[in-house]
C-alpha cells in the first residue's frame, strides 16, 4: 500500500519551502494541486517534474474514491494547496479522513501556514487561542459574532481584502471599539504589513488605506473583570 503526504507550500516567500517538501514532491508518484497553474510555477521553480492532478473544493467529493484506489495500489501521493498547509481553510480534510478510514498512512509535513506568524507577531496572548477561519457569509454570521463576543481566548480569522473594512466595522459593533486587534497582510511577502491597535483605530487605518492581498486578523479575547487592571 502507498501513502498520502500532506505538503505545506510557501504562503508568499519561496525561501520558506523546506528541503524535505521538495524531496517528497520529487519522489511522489502524483501531486494533487488545488490549482495546477499556480502550483506549476512553484514546481518549475524547484525543478520538480512530478505529474499533477487538480484537486479542489469543486471536485474533491468526486475524486477521493479514485485517489484512495491508487494509494491502495501502491502509489505515493502528495497533496498541496495554492499556499500554506492543505486542509486549513483549503481542500484536504475529505481525503485525509478517507485515508484514515481505509487505514492508509497519512503524514503531514511541518511548514508554512498563515495564522501562526500572524498570531505570534500580533502581541496578543497566544497561550490559548481559537482558529475561526472564514466567518459565515450571511446565515449564522450574527449568531457567530454574539458567541465570539464572549470568547476570552485570542481569536484568529481569515478575511478577504474587499470585506475587511466591513468586518472591522462589525468588530466595533459586536466586540466594542476598544477591543485589541492586529491585521496581518501579505505575510512573508515584500509588502508585509502588521497593523495593531483598537478595533476603532484599525478600522480607521483601512478606511483611509484600502487593503490588498492575503489577510489574517487576530482579535484579543474578552477581558473579564478579574483580568481588568485596578485603577489608582
Amino acid at each position: 500500500m502507498g501513502k498520502l503526504f500532506i505538503v505545506p507550500t510557501p504562503i508568499g516567500n519561496l525561501e520558506d519551502m523546506t528541503f524535505r517538501a521538495i524531496r517528497v514532491l520529487k519522489e511522489a508518484d502524483l501531486i494533487l494541486a488545488e490549482d495546477t497553474r499556480t502550483s506549476g510555477k512553484l514546481l518549475k521553480h524547484f525543478e520538480i517534474s512530478t505529474h499533477m492532478h487538480s484537486h479542489h473544493m469543486h471536485n474533491e467529493h468526486k475524486t477521493v474514491e479514485n485517489i484512495i484506489s491508487r494509494i491502495k495500489a501502491g502509489e505515493t501521493i502528495a497533496l498541496i494547496s495554492d499556499a500554506g498547509t492543505p486542509a486549513i481553510s483549503d481542500p484536504g480534510f475529505l481525503l485525509t479522513r478517507a485515508c484514515v478510514e481505509h487505514k492508509i498512512e497519512v503524514e503531514c509535513l511541518p511548514g508554512a501556514t498563515a495564522f501562526v506568524p500572524a498570531l505570534v507577531n500580533s502581541g496578543l496572548p497566544n497561550d490559548k487561542f481559537i482558529f475561526e477561519g472564514f466567518l459565515p457569509e450571511k446565515k449564522g454570521r450574527q449568531t457567530r459574532y454574539l458567541a465570539l463576543a464572549e470568547e476570552t481566548r485570542t481569536m484568529i480569522l481569515y478575511v478577504s481584502p474587499h470585506k475587511l473594512v466591513k468586518t472591522l466595522a462589525e468588530f466595533v459593533t459586536y466586540f466594542g471599539e476598544d477591543r485589541q486587534i492586529c491585521v496581518s497582510r501579505e505575510l512573508s511577502k515584500l509588502h508585509e504589513e502588521n497593523v495593531r491597535g483598537t478595533a476603532k483605530e484599525v478600522l480607521a487605518h483601512f478606511e483611509a488605506k484600502p487593503p490588498k492581498g492575503e489577510i489574517v486578523v487576530v482579535v484579543g479575547g474578552k477581558i473579564t473583570l478579574k483580568e481588568k487592571p485596578l485603577r489608582d
